[in-house]
């Protein structure tokens, strides 16, 4: 594993997408609860967005909660509410430190009173932030995003503000939650599982994927930069040749 220096800082994804996976095996192998493996990701949430933010990312999307994970244990569940709640607490004040702005895409009305009150607080105090945009995917999923964004075209159809026959690509864009970001350029995925497990389904059609057996607690700042520098070694040629691509 190389150093930062062997980064070109001219070609840094403006939109990096995280599925921090691998909390609960990580747990399991040190005998420990569930629960364990995400109190102990907390540092890797950490290290991870400083990195992003010091690279030059602007938006960076972490898929914290998944409407999926509703199914888990209830005392799981519960746990993860209150973990949520105490990590945005503490960690907002580092965000407005580092000019970082708090943002959360989902179906936010199904959390908890708890966590929808220091959310909105958090995304209060950090909006002015203009380094790096933060994303939290809380009761998201890719299925949902797409049903919610059905759901309104068709009212939108139904009262005469949108045409069947102007719907383009970026409409359907533009009534998904990220409307306001760019799509993704780099997915990592921690725990070495090959699936995008029902995240950013529109969004991911083009993005690289960086997979990792690393579990997601121990992921480090240098594993943020070796998923950089992978990227990096790709090509991204969208449906084109190598030889179009050199062209223009």
């Amino acid at each position: 594993m190389t150093g930062k220096a062997e980064i070109d800082t001219h070609n840094i994804p403006a939109h990096v997408a995280v599925i921090m996976d691998g909390n609960g095996r990580w747990a399991k192998q040190r005998g420990g609860l569930r629960v364990f493996g995400h109190q102990s990701a907390i540092t890797a949430v950490r290290e991870t967005v400083e990195e992003a933010a010091e690279l030059g990312v602007r938006y960076l999307t972490l898929y914290a909660f998944s409407t999926e994970n509703w199914n888990r244990p209830a005392l799981e569940v519960m746990a993860l509410m209150q973990l949520l709640v105490h990590t945005i607490r503490q960690e907002t004040a580092t965000l407005l430190k580092n000019s970082i702005r708090l943002e959360a895409i989902g179906d936010i009305s199904t959390l908890p009173g708890s966590c929808q009150r220091e959310l909105a607080e958090a995304m209060e105090l950090t909006k002015a932030g203009s380094r790096m945009t933060l994303v939290l995917a809380l009761s998201y999923s890719g299925r949902w995003d797409l049903t919610q964004a059905a759901k309104r075209m068709a009212a939108d159809v139904a009262s005469g503000l949108l045409l069947p026959a102007a719907v383009t690509e970026a409409t359907v864009a533009s009534y998904l939650v990220t409307a306001k970001m760019p799509d993704p350029e780099l997915l990592i995925r921690t725990s070495g599982e090959q699936r995008i497990s029902n995240f950013l389904l529109w969004q991911l059609a083009y993005t690289e994927l960086y997979i990792t057996d690393l579990l997601w607690p121990d992921f480090r700042k240098q594993h943020f930069q070796e998923a950089i520098r992978a990227y990096q070694r790709r090509e991204r040629r969208f449906g084109k040749t190598s030889e179009q691509i050199a062209v223009s």
